[in-house]
């Protein structure tokens, strides 16, 4: 008898890191659906099926966990990888606006989860959420994503500790800056307040990660894969930080690096720094 055929669900598959993972994972032999607002179909057929919809809502998470089951009979990976960046400081959020990300970065993974476990226990499948470097530091204005993102970690744990005897691990991976259309919007502004351009945001905002600068997709998609699979097997409940090592840095020690030739060039180029901003 041939060996059944492990599915995968990913969320949020339709750019960046979504659709890196989603790629692994068909590139490992899952069949593999694709879920988000705007996917479009480029893996093998026979293999992979797209459902679009907002997962963020009962509906949608439970069309989306129906679809994958009904294509290829069960579930063995869910990865929840969708969500949005908006975001405010407390004073100048709104209502409406904070309840937005946090139904989109919270409470789907919450649906999704609901609607995946009765699939994933007999399979002794997994969860693989993905969050932020930004569930334990604060960013400039983003008081409701980070919030969300540090709710998505403590979710995940009690999803952990529930499901953990019934054979169901579920981990984060909490990257730091990425190279992806979400990473591009926020470098756009960077480079626009230092007038200055992408590749120079980029390089700003990773001066003081060890590594020096961001992620690809793909580095995200291999640990994703790797909490996934059977080398992970005794892993569970944790939080991986993929940044070059940016959680490893205090900040109050990057005053010692010395002249800065990013901002050295910057400064030669005539940009903000140079005016004294």
């Amino acid at each position: 008898m041939s060996e059944r055929m492990r599915a995968a669900l990913v969320t949020g598959a339709g750019t960046g890191i979504g659709r890196a993972v989603a790629e692994r994972f068909a590139a490992d032999g899952y069949a593999v659906e694709l879920a988000g607002r705007r996917v479009a179909a480029s893996l093998p057929a026979g293999r992979a099926v797209v459902i679009t919809g907002d997962v963020g809502t009962a509906e949608g998470a439970k069309a989306a966990v129906d679809s994958v089951v009904a294509a290829f009979g069960g579930l063995d990976v869910l990865v929840c990888n969708h969500g949005v960046g908006d975001s405010a400081p407390v004073g100048d959020d709104t209502p409406d606006g904070w309840e937005r990300t946090m139904r989109i970065n919270l409470t789907g993974p919450f649906l999704l989860a609901r609607e995946a476990l009765p699939h994933l226990i007999p399979r002794r499948g997994c969860i693989v959420n993905v969050a932020s470097t930004n569930a334990w530091q604060a960013g400039p204005g983003w008081a409701s994503y980070c919030t969300s993102k540090a709710g998505l970690v403590m979710l995940t744990r009690c999803i952990a500790s529930d499901y953990g005897p019934q054979g169901v691990r579920a981990n984060t991976v909490c990257p730091g800056w990425v190279r992806t259309p979400m990473g591009d919007e926020d470098m756009s502004a960077v480079a626009e307040a230092w007038g200055t351009d992408l590749e120079h945001a980029y390089a700003l905002c990773t001066r003081d990660s060890p590594l020096r600068r961001p992620a690809d997709p793909s580095e995200i998609a291999g640990v994703v894969r790797f909490l996934a699979g059977d080398d992970a097997s005794y892993v569970n409940g944790i939080e991986v930080a993929v940044d070059g090592g940016s959680m490893a840095v205090d900040a109050s020690s990057t005053a010692f690096h010395g002249p800065d030739p990013i901002l050295r060039e910057l400064l030669g180029a005539g940009g903000p720094a140079a005016e004294g901003r």
